[in-house]
């Protein structure tokens, strides 16, 4: 007997690439939580298809919110060169990245009591996606290429405030999260 394989009633994934912003939104929204990191690999995402939702800043990347929902918030990152993140945790969620353009690194940090020590540095190239959530560390990123780059980050529940590294007072502090854009995707 030959029988199919039942998919979540939730489910509509295809094994097709995801070249949009609204058709990754809609994947998401039509998907149970489980299957973002399936989703997360199957984005095939040009400059072209982000530069409309693109904001720009010499002093910070900015944050550019796509979709947001009580199950996940979808968010355009643009970086000029050299912009990086502070060292941060996720407030307790998990987050997948896709590099759309440019070269970025990572560099993941183990917290512990006295003080943070590099457990990896990762060179990251167009079209990778990496993953990342508190257990496994704090970290930052930075655009190390010589353009203007894009990343798209999924956080599997929106993340209202996470624990930001204040170099001065080499200590954690809570920061509520903002957006540079709210866009309404139509």
């Amino acid at each position: 007997m030959n029988s199919k394989p039942q998919e979540s009633p939730l489910s509509t994934q295809s094994d097709e690439p995801l070249t949009s912003i609204s058709q990754l939104v809609e994947e998401l929204k039509g998907s149970p939580t489980n299957e973002f990191v399936s989703i997360s690999k199957k984005v095939r995402l040009a400059v072209s298809d982000v530069s409309d939702y693109a904001t720009w800043s010499t002093k910070k990347y900015t944050r550019n919110c796509l979709e947001i929902n009580d199950r996940f918030e979808l968010i355009l990152l643009c970086w000029e060169p050299g912009q990086k993140t502070p060292i941060h945790d996720h407030g307790g969620e998990e987050c997948w990245v896709y590099f759309v353009n440019s070269k970025f690194e990572e560099i993941v940090y183990k917290k512990d009591a006295l003080a943070l020590k590099e457990k990896r540095r990762l060179a990251i190239l167009p079209g990778s996606v990496t993953y990342m959530t508190d257990f496994m560390g704090v970290h930052s990123l930075q655009n190390i290429g010589d353009q203007r780059g894009f990343s798209i980050h999924l956080y599997a529940k929106p993340i209202k405030s996470c624990n930001v590294f204040n170099q001065d007072s080499e200590k954690f502090e809570l920061v509520e999260m903002n957006y540079d854009t709210h866009i309404e995707l139509t």
